[in-house]
Parts: structure tokens; C-alpha cells; sequence
């Protein structure tokens, strides 16, 4: 059943291209402009270049969490999907896995290339794949829940940001150390454990939490 509903949701993402297309073009244009902005010395780059990535990929998921449910809430779909008599919580869940599909695993992709640019070690490359991959999908699932609790707000893509920002900064210490102990050499190994158990505990409550937050935003 899942299933299904990850391919409705995929194919319906797929008719809003510019939104797909925006995080991923704002995180190129920040891997690209930085060292223009800041310096072109590779040095200084190699040390900033973990936490640069993982701070382009948290504000570029920033800016497509908005969307996830606001088009199903305004032409009234939301509404009775919570009313259906599949549970809501595996729609919700499909909904959580297709935008990382559409976002967060694009910018896990591309982001081994644009790390070398930067002047990362190809040594860090793997720990940043699977750090990276693996808080972006905490990211979706994480900000599901401020999606939901603005998603009947005109102007709620500020207030969304604010509510999900300090969530946000445990997975990003714990990614980009990953990443910076990997490029100078050191075990990163427990790091990365930190991140894959906040996804896989994100995982286990974050859908029944949305959904709880979705029938609150729907029946305001």
C-alpha cells in the first residue's frame, strides 16, 4: 500500500518542477559562490569544506519542507486523505519519503562533486554520501512536523524555519564532524551512528506526530 502512495506522490511532485528544481540549484549556487565570496586559497577551503555542505544542505531542504503538504491542503485532498480509510500515518510517510526522494537524495548525489571542488579529501567523501544522506532524510522527516503545524498559515514558511532551526543542529554537528574526522584521518564511525539513530528514532514517531499535527491545522 505504501508503495502505491510513494508513486502518487512522486509522480505529483514531478508537476511542480520549478520546487523541485530550487533547493538543488540554491545549493549549487552556495557551493559555487562561496569560495569567490570568502577565498579561492584550497587550504582554507579543505578545513570549511564539511561544514559548508552540510549548512548548504540544511537551508536548501529548508526551502522546499513549505510545499510538502500546502498543495494537498489547499485544493482540500489533505482533508480526505485523513479522512480515508487507509492509515493516515503510511500516507504521511510516503509524503515524508518522496520529497527526500526529490531533495535530499539529489543533493546527497551531487554533493561528492561539488566537495571536490572545495578541495575535500577523497578520503571524506564516503562518510560525507552516507552522513549526508542519511540527515537529509531526518531533515525531511523532522520538518514534516513544522510543515504540518503551518501548513494552514498564509506566511508560514518563516515561522516553519523557526520551529525546525534548533531541531535541526544536533544532526548537523554530528554530519559535518563526521565528515571533518574523516578528512583529517580520524574514526568517524560513532558520528555517523549518532546520525542514523536520531533517523531511525525521527523515523519511528515523527509520522504519527505529523499526522496528529495535520488533523489540528485541518480542523482550524
Amino acid at each position: 500500500m505504501i508503495t502505491g502512495m510513494l508513486k502518487r506522490e512522486i509522480k505529483l511532485s514531478y508537476r511542480r518542477k520549478a520546487d523541485l528544481a530550487n533547493p538543488l540549484l540554491f545549493f549549487l549556487m552556495m557551493i559555487v559562490l562561496f569560495p569567490l565570496g570568502v577565498t579561492p586559497n584550497t587550504d582554507k577551503l579543505s578545513v570549511i569544506a564539511p561544514g559548508l555542505v552540510w549548512v548548504a544542505g540544511l537551508l536548501s531542504t529548508l526551502l522546499s519542507l513549505d510545499m510538502m503538504f500546502r498543495d494537498d491542503y489547499e485544493d482540500g485532498s489533505l482533508e480526505q486523505m485523513l479522512l480515508a480509510a487507509a492509515p493516515a500515518e503510511m500516507l504521511v510517510t510516503a509524503k515524508i519519503i518522496a520529497h527526500w526522494l526529490m531533495t535530499g537524495l539529489p543533493l546527497t548525489l551531487v554533493s561528492p562533486f561539488l566537495a571536490l571542488s572545495l578541495a575535500m579529501p577523497e578520503r571524506a567523501i564516503p562518510a560525507l554520501i552516507i552522513s549526508l544522506g542519511l540527515g537529509t532524510l531526518t531533515f525531511s522527516l523532522i520538518g514534516s512536523v513544522g510543515a504540518a503545524l503551518t501548513v494552514g498559515l498564509r506566511k508560514g514558511g518563516l515561522l516553519l524555519s523557526l520551529l525546525v532551526m534548533p531541531l535541526f543542529i544536533p544532526i548537523l554537528i554530528f554530519g559535518a564532524s563526521a565528515v571533518t574526522a574523516a578528512a583529517t584521518e580520524f574514526p568517524y564511525q560513532a558520528q555517523l551512528a549518532y546520525v542514523g539513530a536520531i533517523c531511525l528514532g525521527a523515523l519511528a514517531i515523527v509520522p504519527w506526530i505529523t499526522t496528529m499535527a495535520l488533523k489540528v491545522s485541518v480542523s482550524e
